[in-house]
């Protein structure tokens, strides 16, 4: 019998890219168990504050930041650390970093960019990532745009 030899060579950017629409719906960012103070809780209550969880999650899973985080500033931290730069303008992959709004207490939001003003970001409300428009249609402005080079291969 006659081995078939493949080259195989993982494309980096299109199952990055593809792991975050699959995300869409996806319940596995919806829970983080956490002690506070002596006892266990979900510290991002069934997914109403799960952005960060979501982002840093895929982020982690693909080797671009060093952990899973439940908060936004815990995210960006770890990004600047590990290499991402603040860029001009959107790009399929990058991370968007929205400004802080007053819906149930101040709190900003991440989420990645699709590419075609597309966005896919965590629902307070539908508590799972979901695609919308990157501004939500003006609603929301945009306060970073992350990008690492490790997404240019």
């Amino acid at each position: 019998m006659t081995e078939i030899k493949k080259t195989v060579r993982l494309i980096f950017l299109d199952s990055y890219l593809t792991a975050i629409k699959n995300s869409v719906g996806a319940n596995i960012f919806k829970t983080l168990w956490a002690e506070v103070d002596g006892q266990t809780e979900d510290i991002l209550e069934g997914g109403k504050l799960s952005c960060a969880s979501f982002v840093s999650g895929i982020l982690a899973w693909f080797g671009l930041i060093k952990e899973r985080h439940a908060t936004v500033a815990g995210t960006v931290r770890d990004m600047q650390a590990s290499g991402w730069e603040v860029i001009p303008e959107p790009r399929p992959g990058c991370v968007l970093h929205w400004e802080k709004m007053k819906e149930n207490g101040e709190h900003e939001h991440l989420g990645f960019y699709l590419g075609h003003d597309a966005a896919v970001s965590n629902s307070r409300t539908a508590r799972t990532p979901i695609e919308h428009h990157w501004t939500y249609d003006g609603g929301r402005r945009v306060v970073a745009i992350y990008w690492h080079p490790r997404l240019n291969s």
